[in-house]
């Protein structure tokens, strides 16, 4: 049993998390470090007591602010198309719960997350398990405009549904380097999981599932 301030991780949630785990990989999940990852970063830890048992479920959760923790296969999903490296400069849009950060920063990825909303920072702030990583950096801002001031990036991952991939982010990623994005279908039904990479050329575009998130706002809130 560990434990990280008031937070336990005892044997009854590793299990219930290696079982979850296992339901991943069989859904076509096979990036071992990924999977390493996410055991190692307690689920739980993120979400309100209330929802501690059911935690490991295979599905979105509600979170503070009318925001939702994401479905574990898709933070994995995303986490695999990233293909993180030690040391790869990772921009997030979206903190949120701050998992998919989490997962990034046990990778071995510095994290630099925005977020939109106050009260998701502000949050955040008080979650004592966050320090245990110094490479993640948290900024309270408008995900369109990135951080410029931290470019150039290495990688980007936007954990909202964007209506397009904002030419303030492309700007911010080196050559070479992607945006994973799930990008709003035309015909309005859920988003298509993009791989966007930077080029000398320009940009070109790969594209992957279907999914279906909350909206990427523009502001901060």
């Amino acid at each position: 049993m560990a434990s990280f301030g008031n937070y336990i991780d005892s044997y009854f949630h590793k299990g219930l998390r290696k079982k979850l785990l296992d339901e991943v990989e069989k859904m076509g999940i096979n990036d071992s470090n990924v999977l390493q990852a996410m055991d190692k970063v307690p689920r739980h830890f993120f979400m309100d007591t209330a929802f501690e048992r059911i935690a490991y479920e295979n599905r979105a959760f509600p979170i503070a602010a009318g925001q939702t923790i994401s479905q574990p296969y898709t933070v994995a999903y995303q986490s695999q198309l990233l293909e993180v490296k030690p040391f790869d400069k990772i921009l997030e849009v979206g903190t949120g719960s701050a998992y998919q950060a989490c997962i990034l920063a046990e990778l071995g990825a510095m994290v630099y997350s925005i977020e939109r909303k106050r009260e998701l920072y502000d949050l955040n702030n008080k979650f004592y398990y966050l320090k245990r990583f110094p490479k993640l950096k948290r900024f309270y801002g408008d995900g369109f405009k990135g951080l410029p001031s931290y470019a150039p990036f290495d990688k980007m991952i936007i954990t909202a549904a964007a209506p397009f991939v904002p030419d303030a982010l492309i700007e911010q990623l080196k050559i070479g380097g992607f945006i994973i994005a799930p990008v709003d279908q035309e015909d309005g039904e859920g988003q298509i999981m993009k791989k966007i990479i930077k080029t000398e050329d320009g940009v070109r575009e790969e594209v992957f599932d279907k999914f279906s998130f909350v909206p990427m706002l523009k502001g901060k809130d």
